[in-house]
């Protein structure tokens, strides 16, 4: 990748530390990017960065706290240079019933997936318009479609999906494109930790094939990379997702219709029990704030 088009570029990974954010920091290394890497679990971002092929840097911060974003901001600009790629990539989740749901809970994780991403946004915004860059918001088939007893997360998600739509139509005069990531369910500890309780493992059990498949992070990952290569407006993995798009506008009905046979069986035979935030993302998120 010598004369390849990232090649001394710097890009900036929320949610860096695990998962796809991590995935997709090897990668883009790989490609000979030099990689800022945010979020909580400072310990696992500096062994990542230290990890790394080429020039990286590790700094831990809240992606809701806009005066710590404007400290990682400075911090990257010194350390590597302007960045030219920012990819908003931190959310969390939980799974359960909308009704039994915590209310400060479901607020967090709008905060961290749909504010928190707009955040980083306005923190890198700045960098983007000079180097004229490429920012990547990673967004979901929860965004295409949503699915019941995570009604957090698909608000979260359809809103950055919306706000990535705007920021595009606000800056492309400016030199800078924004594209947006469509992922399903990928192999990450999050959904590792998703499947230990009954209410999350039969969400994703009754959906149809494809839809209920896990896939690999790692294809993930180099899916999203390619995409800051091509300066993406979307990009979809695994690829059959972009067929989502032409029949959105039908996909509320259907999941109605499938939920409201499969639900109180579900019910009948397990608790809806509501879980905490899922995966070791989610679990840094509490620890950040103090449980």
């Amino acid at each position: 990748m010598s004369g390849g088009p990232l090649r001394g570029r710097t890009a900036v990974i929320t949610g860096a530390a695990r998962g796809i954010g991590a995935a997709l920091a090897r990668d883009l290394a790989g490609r000979g990017m030099r990689v800022a890497l945010l979020g909580h679990e400072g310990e696992r971002l500096r062994e990542l960065a230290g990890a790394l092929p080429g020039p990286a840097l590790a700094h831990e911060v809240d992606v809701t706290d806009d005066a710590a974003l404007a400290r990682a901001a400075d911090a990257v600009r010194t350390g590597l240079g302007r960045p030219s790629v920012v990819v908003a990539n931190a959310a969390v989740t939980d799974g359960g019933l909308f009704a039994d749901s915590d209310p400060a809970r479901w607020r967090r994780i709008i905060d961290v997936n749909l504010t928190g991403s707009a955040a980083t946004a306005r923190a890198f915004l700045p960098d983007l318009t000079t180097t004229r860059g490429y920012h990547l918001q990673v967004a979901s088939l929860a965004a295409i479609g949503a699915a019941p007893m995570m009604s957090a997360y698909c608000a979260s998600k359809a809103g950055v999906e919306a706000f990535a739509h705007s920021l595009r139509a606000e800056v492309a005069h400016l030199g800078v494109a924004v594209g947006l990531g469509y992922l399903t369910w990928i192999g990450t500890d999050l959904i590792q930790d998703a499947d230990r309780h009954t209410v999350m493992r039969e969400l994703r059990g009754h959906m149809p094939w494809p839809v209920r498949n896990v896939y690999p992070v790692d294809r993930a990952a180099a899916r999203l990379a390619t995409a800051v290569e091509r300066r993406s407006t979307a990009v979809y993995y695994p690829r059959w997702l972009r067929l989502g798009q032409p029949v959105r506008a039908a996909m509320p009905s259907v999941v109605t219709r499938a939920t409201r046979h499969y639900l109180p069986r579900l019910e009948s035979r397990a608790s809806l029990t509501h879980t905490e935030l899922l995966g070791g993302g989610g679990r840094a998120d509490e620890a950040a704030r103090g449980g």
